[in-house]
């Protein structure tokens, strides 16, 4: 059963225990001391041999091999990166939906939520795409909104999608008034054109009113198009023309219209 070596090692065993057993407690003592030590010192070269035998591997490893074992690592990072970033826009996207369906609740107006699909390249600030078309109830000249403010309105429909003419568009003038004085004016794009971005002219405004910087413009609901009361913007500028009997103004919009990604349809 037992080779001559296992029958060796088992009787140096038996006769090293018979000692053990047989010396003085001091004697005794002092072999397991000595005993101790030289397993610790064995233990501790051995732990050298392996470390030195991996350094031995690192070292004798070929330059091709390390070459493509770091290649790797890079591909690696690179792939965690591009998940995290994803991550990130998914969480901002989470974060947007979740903004939107907290405004929808708190709005009086019936609401359809819509996906900006696409711009035109040739006049890609004033007019967009949405994923909401006569399938779902969209008709033209419906109101379209963001969460901050009043976007434009419905152009064209098509089956599953629409186009919107943005607010500061010559096609889509919008009847607006000063909040805290109630006085009603237009909104359109200026004289020599667009403003800017985010910029639009408010005119016709009564010559004695009070219009300053500051004042914030809401829709008047004058016309058929767009219901009272929808956030527009902010006045930021101000002038008296026609030897005081009108004024006009230039209103910083609510909504940052280059950066729609969701908008809403108000279906009533």
């Amino acid at each position: 059963m037992f080779k001559k070596p296992q029958y060796l090692a088992i009787l140096l065993t038996l006769v090293l225990a018979g000692i053990l057993l047989s010396l003085p407690a001091r004697r005794k003592n002092q072999l397991k001391r000595w005993i101790g030590t030289v397993f610790v010192v064995g233990f501790g070269a051995s732990r050298a041999a392996d470390a030195a035998a991996d350094k031995a591997r690192v070292a004798v490893t070929p330059r091709k091999v390390l070459g493509k074992q770091l290649a790797d690592l890079q591909e690696e990072n690179q792939r965690l990166r591009l998940q995290l970033k994803q991550a990130g826009v998914i969480a901002r996207e989470n974060d947007r939906l979740r903004a939107a369906l907290n405004w929808k609740k708190q709005t009086r107006w019936e609401v359809s939520l819509a996906r900006v699909i696409g711009r035109d390249p040739s006049n890609w600030r004033q007019v967009i795409l949405i994923d909401r078309g006569a399938r779902d109830g969209v008709t033209e000249n419906m109101p379209i909104v963001a969460n901050e403010g009043l976007v434009g309105r419905v152009s064209s429909v098509g089956m599953t999608r629409s186009q919107v003419v943005l607010i500061g568009d010559p096609k889509c003038k919008v009847g607006a008034m000063i909040e805290s004085t109630g006085e009603a004016g237009v909104v359109e794009t200026g004289k020599s054109g667009a403003l800017g971005r985010d910029i639009v002219a408010l005119n016709y405004i009564a010559g004695d009113s009070e219009l300053k910087p500051g004042d914030r413009v809401l829709t008047s609901g004058l016309g058929t198009v767009f219901p009272k009361g929808i956030p527009v913007g902010t006045v930021i500028h101000a002038r008296t023309l026609d030897y005081g009997l009108t004024k006009d103004a230039r209103v910083k919009l609510h909504v940052n219209l280059n950066r729609l990604e969701h908008v809403w349809v108000l279906t009533n």
